[in-house]
């Protein structure tokens, strides 16, 4: 076609090659000769050079090695790179960028991210041996898991509290190690599900250099979490953001404490692996995941003042003593009626009190329908919350769980009369009439005529009805459970576990998990005090008193000359758990 150059085949000529543009210093701070001494150091958003290169075919040219003390020096912005060894080399990229092949060099640069140094996480191997509550004089048998920890100051480990627990063994193997070390346990923290761990042979803590713990994190800052999950043997990183923050429930313990919720993968074997900031300091210890069809990559990490608190807890009293809890509970006062009726003015703001524990020091001066104004200085909105941090509100539990077993605190309340009172109340750690927790101890148990008497807790009841034993157990226990609380410290409660068959117990053989209250007239306070009554017993017949009005009747001699025979055929080495005997 006329007036129109025809395309030439071949190979097509060459060009100038754009120029870079110059980053401008306003973009990054400007540092003189200044070296940052960290130990990892990844380069991101290096500055760009002025000049483009070609990538050239055949084998890569090699790169000199710069002697000890010298310095490469970007031309454009004057950052220095100082090299501290002499065997280290230092590749020249194509773009004149310079990139760090050893994690010794120390670099200068306003955008450098910290790695987190992984050598302090170990993965933990533990035996666990856990205790047959259904048939309280033996264990299950052993099993093997593994975890994470991390290495922290004072030669101390840290790892969660469900890794170790009912331990029978614990060993510690170090990133990059074949040896398995044997640690103990010092301290177990079942509500915060923290444990604290430590290695007596010195070879282990050779070259590893502890996690320092950083700030509580902002909503969206970066996390890296790192750990042994399953999937594979060696240490696994993931990264996240935070995505919220705020009273989250802790299932092992049973518990609301602070905690920070991550998107970031959690899975199995992750448990006790600590999570690091952008500046490689640890933030929190991972925990638990949320598992649902309708979420995803949900998972959550017990934060700093957490931890904190813990280790605070055992350096002060050389063992776990737990979180201090206001023994009361509360009605929100949002409704403006309820308000007016309790004689608050339009200025006040608070929590009505619904019931206290009796066992609490709270009960000898806070009443119910009580008004709390105020929790050591810091009002209390009328929904619960406090300020936290800016824009942010979290539950006043908070600043409970921030104090120490017998420590004191200054509580404000408003009284039905519009009185307004101050206490100073010693805050104690919760005895709940079914623990949650035996914290490692044996079950108890008493037998006496193939009747089995033990203690209802939470490890019982799932032992008994598994996992969903929230739904599966008898109502009146779940009653026990969720809403009554102790009138004594030593109040438990006591059921008939189930009847070992025998002709002394024709026509028992049906009752199963029925609280026992009374024995020969006597109220059943605990199970120390129903065997005690039993063995001491003179009269004819023993009579126990259960639930639903039921009532079960033995002849007192024919009753504890049967248990010897009905021990040997059950293989059932004593009567009582050794607990009872002291």
């Amino acid at each position: 076609m006329a007036g129109v150059n025809k395309r030439k085949r071949g190979r097509k000529p060459k060009s100038d090659p754009p120029s870079t543009p110059d980053i401008p210093t306003s973009t990054s701070p400007h540092i003189d000769d200044v070296v940052f001494s960290v130990s990892n150091v990844e380069l991101i958003d290096p500055p760009p050079s002025s000049t483009s290169h070609r990538s050239r075919r055949g084998r890569p040219r090699k790169t000199p090695l710069l002697p000890e003390n010298s310095k490469l020096t970007y031309p454009k912005n004057g950052k220095t790179l100082k090299v501290t060894s002499p065997t280290r080399r230092l590749i020249d990229k194509p773009n004149g960028i310079a990139s760090l092949i050893s994690s010794d060099t120390t670099i200068t640069n306003a955008a450098a991210r910290v790695v987190p140094a992984m050598d302090a996480v170990v993965k933990v191997f533990c035996v666990h041996t856990e205790p047959n509550y259904s048939l309280p004089w033996q264990r299950k048998r052993q099993y093997s898991s593994s975890s994470s920890g991390f290495v922290i100051k004072g030669r101390r480990v840290l790892t969660n509290a469900h890794s170790v627990e009912h331990y029978t063994q614990v060993k510690l193997k170090k990133r990059g190690s074949d040896t398995k070390y044997v640690a103990t346990v010092l301290a177990i923290g079942t509500e915060c599900d923290i444990a604290l761990l430590t290695v007596d042979d010195d070879e282990f803590w050779e070259g590893v250099s502890p996690v320092e713990f950083g700030d509580l994190p902002a909503l969206q800052d970066a996390v890296t979490v790192v750990g042994y999950p399953i999937g594979g043997d060696t240490i696994s990183v993931t990264s996240g953001v935070v995505s919220r923050i705020e009273i989250l429930s802790y299932v092992h313990g049973s518990s609301e404490l602070l905690g920070l919720q991550i998107d970031a993968a959690i899975n199995s074997g992750n448990s006790g692996g600590p999570a690091f900031n952008d500046k490689g300091n640890c933030v929190g210890i991972a925990f638990q995941s949320l598992k649902h069809e309708d979420v995803e990559n949900i998972g959550y990490v017990i934060p700093t003042p957490v931890i904190t608190h813990f280790i605070k807890d055992y350096e002060k009293n050389g063992a776990y003593t737990g979180f201090p809890i206001l023994g009361v509970e509360w009605q929100k006062m949002e409704n403006p009626d309820l308000r007016l009726s309790m004689g608050m003015k339009p200025d006040q703001k608070g929590v009505r009190i619904r019931r206290i524990d009796p066992t609490a020091p709270e009960s000898m001066m806070l009443m119910p329908s009580d008004v709390i104004l105020s929790f050591d200085g810091v009002d209390i909105a009328n929904d619960g919350t406090v300020p936290f941090r800016h824009g942010e509100r979290i539950g006043f539990s908070y600043l409970v769980s921030q104090k120490y077993s017998g420590d004191s605190a200054a509580v404000k309340v408003l009284r039905r009369n519009s009185e307004i009172l101050n206490f100073i109340i010693k805050l104690a750690t919760q005895m709940r009439l079914i623990p949650a927790h035996n914290k490692g101890r044996p079950p108890s148990y008493y037998i006496i005529a193939g009747f089995v008497f033990t203690t209802v807790s939470v490890p019982y009841l799932r032992s008994e009805y598994g996992k969903d034993y929230e739904y599966e157990a008898p109502v009146k226990l779940l009653d026990k459970l969720l809403h009554e609380f102790r009138q004594s410290p030593d109040e438990q409660i006591v059921v008939v576990s189930q009847v070992l068959v025998a002709d002394i117990n024709i026509g028992y053989e049906e009752i199963v998990n029925t609280q026992v209250l009374a024995f020969n007239g006597e109220r059943v306070k605990n199970l120390k005090s129903l065997a005690s009554m039993v063995e001491k017993c003179n009269d004819e017949f023993l009579k126990f008193d259960l639930e639903y009005q039921q009532v079960v009747v033995l002849q007192t001699e024919t009753a504890k000359s049967a248990t010897s025979d009905i021990l040997t055929t059950h293989c059932i080495p004593s009567a009582m758990s050794e607990d009872l005997r002291t």
